[in-house]
């Protein structure tokens, strides 16, 4: 009877001798999942290592969480122990991958056989040796076919007649080693110590262009807010911008107690609309629609119409209530009371939001909340959404939300998740490991070229790339940089130029195309007559709005696989501090379609004053080395110009401070290609 050591492994048979580590992506141990999207190249790396001289054979394994049979993915040497390979998940949801090596006795035996050759020396007791072993190979074959062929191999290298040169032809056959290495005896393979798992998306959780918008101010009529049928008459006007996500603020009732005015006063006039996160009134909770934008109804309806011009409803998922929520009445155990009874309003000193009332997610009855709204987030996934931004998640427990997410996901794998969590770093990575399938970025607070370059390398980078999808806003009703305040349209164009080319996804709020820029008060980055607390009617196409450069925009993200991934970014030198150049390639492109395989954006970062600088570009890297000239096409203006050599000046005006390029690729002698740049 045999021992089984605590690995399982039996004692009848030695420790396997290859060892493995380091295999990336890992999050955390395996804790949580690495991510990616359907049909896009997913890489793993790991070191996988023998004692001695003997050759070792990887294979990286993966399927469908669930399924029976693995799909295997023979591993490639990258040299120094280190093994990649690659698959493409076909199926959104739960998958697992993990590495198993073993000590490729076959390979082995094959290389000392051919120094042996090489060195001259007498090899009749390597062939005997390998026939043998090919022998009892053939015996464990799982399939008839590789039984003849390696059968077939040691009767070739048993027969003293045949050459040496011609036994070497046959133990070179691929299929040899194939068969070899399925036939082998398990009992001397690797496995990495647990299989990884990994959460495939749909592609939108990883490119995507949001538009915010307050549906109640698309009001033909300033007296009052909008429904969401009247609403629909900006659906075209967005969509002609080129966005694909539609973000609604809440559109639940609003509750009456406390109500803030214009400007976040406390003494709103009758008609003031108040703020849609004061979620609750007599008219319903988190799970209707407030009276003055319509009906559940008119909310699904809405949905549909968005969809025809291409548009999908993103709602935002709020967890707060007004005081006159219905569920402050029902469960008032959901909250948190001061000494007096009284139930303790919203603070983040030296701000006040009496206007809402914060959950408290330690009750004892935390089961039953947890289930309501649960019941919430799927009441609206029953009613056509599929994306919800999700208010202020930093300040609801981590558990809840993994909780949350992963029973949604049970059925409904496509529904995107994105945490409007302006927090610390750690607490924003902790989310977006959890479940959520984007996360806000401190992309508004990165204005200068050296915070550029770092953040944007850290996050296309390990450990964050591997399950942290930035959405690059550009602004927001609560955020306007002091940099789009002080330096208009020029910093308006530069601002966005950075957001749709830096990240697959990014967001505007409306306002943003029209230069609106005005703060509440110096030092603020409020808006004066916020939207948040009125109606906001607007003449969408004012002089001097920029729709023509953000439709142009999302046309060449949707024309460059380049812009809509997140990983193959190369920042490049520039001599000159206020203009920024980066590349982004396409990691899983046709390497044959050059024109838009990799994208040049610079950009300046000056809003008052030209710039000029000289752009270092690697050629070896764009496969141009050795050309004498090369073609590039400015996207914007569709112009062609020749370059030459690695260095190239550029000129970016405050007018035109954003220039982008696709390469072309070599010109020759004859073939002056356009203006040639000093």
């Amino acid at each position: 009877m045999s021992v089984v050591r605590a690995n399982g492994r039996s004692e009848e048979h030695p420790p396997p001798r290859v060892v493995i580590d380091a295999v990336r992506p890992e999050v955390d141990s395996g804790r949580y999942p690495a991510k990616t999207t359907v049909g896009d190249r997913f890489r793993v790396v790991a070191h996988a290592y023998a004692d001695g001289h003997d050759l070792v054979e990887v294979e990286l394994l993966h399927r469908v969480s669930g399924d029976e049979t693995w799909r295997r993915v023979p591993m490639t040497a990258l040299g120094n122990d280190e093994w990649e390979a690659t698959f493409r998940p076909r199926h959104m949801g739960a998958h697992e991958y993990a590495v198993v090596a073993w000590v490729d006795h076959f390979g082995s035996w094959l290389a000392d056989l051919e120094k042996r050759v090489e060195s001259g020396w007498d090899v009749s007791a390597e062939i005997a040796e390998g026939a043998r072993f090919l022998r009892e190979t053939a015996d464990r074959a799982p399939v008839a076919e590789d039984h003849v062929t390696l059968l077939g191999a040691a009767t070739w290298l048993e027969d003293p007649e045949v050459s040496t040169e011609r036994r070497l032809e046959v133990v070179r056959d691929p299929d040899l080693h194939r068969a070899a290495s399925a036939s082998r005896d398990r009992n001397g393979d690797t496995s990495y110590w647990r299989a990884l798992p990994l959460w495939v998306d749909r592609e939108r959780a990883r490119f995507s262009s949001w538009y915010e918008m307050f549906p109640r101010s698309a009001t033909p009529d300033p007296a009052r807010g909008a429904t969401l049928r009247e609403a629909a008459s900006r659906l075209p006007d967005i969509a002609g911008m080129g966005f694909d996500v539609l973000y609604l603020p809440p559109i639940h009732p609003i509750g009456t107690t406390e109500r803030k005015g214009p400007n976040n006063t406390l003494n709103p006039s009758e008609d003031a609309p108040g703020s849609p996160w004061a979620i609750g009134s007599h008219d319903g909770g988190h799970t209707a629609v407030d009276p003055g934008l319509g009906t559940v109804e008119d909310f699904e309806w809405f949905v549909d119409e968005a969809s025809k011009h291409g548009l999908e409803v993103a709602l935002d998922l709020a967890f707060q209530c007004s005081p006159d929520h219905p569920w402050v009445r029902e469960h008032p155990e959901w909250f948190r009371h001061r000494p007096d009874g009284s139930i303790r309003f919203a603070e983040n000193p030296p701000k006040q939001y009496q206007d809402i009332y914060p959950i408290n997610f330690e009750t004892d009855d935390w089961k039953a909340l947890w289930t309501e709204l649960l019941n919430v987030t799927t009441f609206w996934v029953e009613r056509g959404v599929r994306i919800f931004r999700v208010d202020n998640p930093h300040t609801k427990p981590f558990p809840f939300w993994e909780w949350l997410i992963r029973s949604v996901h049970a059925t409904h794998p496509e529904v995107i998740f994105l945490a409007e969590a302006f927090t610390r770093p750690k607490r924003m990575a902790g989310l977006a490991k959890l479940g959520f399938t984007q996360s806000y970025s401190y992309f508004t607070w990165r204005n200068t070229k050296q915070e550029l370059t770092d953040y944007f390398l850290e996050l296309t980078s390990a450990p964050l790339a591997d399950f942290m999808r930035p959405n690059l806003f550009a602004n927001t009703p609560d955020i306007l940089h002091e940099y789009l305040q002080e330096g208009g349209r020029p910093a308006f164009l530069a601002r966005l130029t950075l957001a749709a080319t830096l990240g697959p996804s990014y967001g505007i709020y409306s306002g943003f195309e029209l230069i609106e820029r005005t703060a509440a008060e110096p030092g603020s980055e409020e808006y004066l007559d916020s939207e948040k607390y009125q109606v906001k009617p607007r003449d969408w196409d004012a002089p001097g709005n920029i729709k023509g450069e953000i439709r142009r925009l999302n046309e060449l993200r949707q024309e460059f696989p380049a812009l809509q991934h997140n990983h193959e970014l190369w920042f490049l030198p520039v001599q000159n501090d206020q203009l920024i150049a980066y590349i982004k390639s396409d990691p899983g492109g046709d390497p044959s379609e050059e024109s838009r395989g990799h994208v040049l954006t610079v950009v300046n970062l000056d809003p008052h004053a030209a710039q000029q600088g000289w752009v270092g570009v690697p050629l070896d890297a764009l496969g141009l080395r050795g050309a004498p000239a090369f073609a590039v096409r400015e996207l914007l203006t569709d112009e062609r110009y020749t370059w030459t050599g690695e260095w190239n000046s550029i000129r970016l005006t405050p007018e035109r401070p954003m220039q982008i390029f696709a390469f072309e690729g070599p010109v020759g002698a004859d073939d002056p290609g356009g203006i040639v740049l000093p």
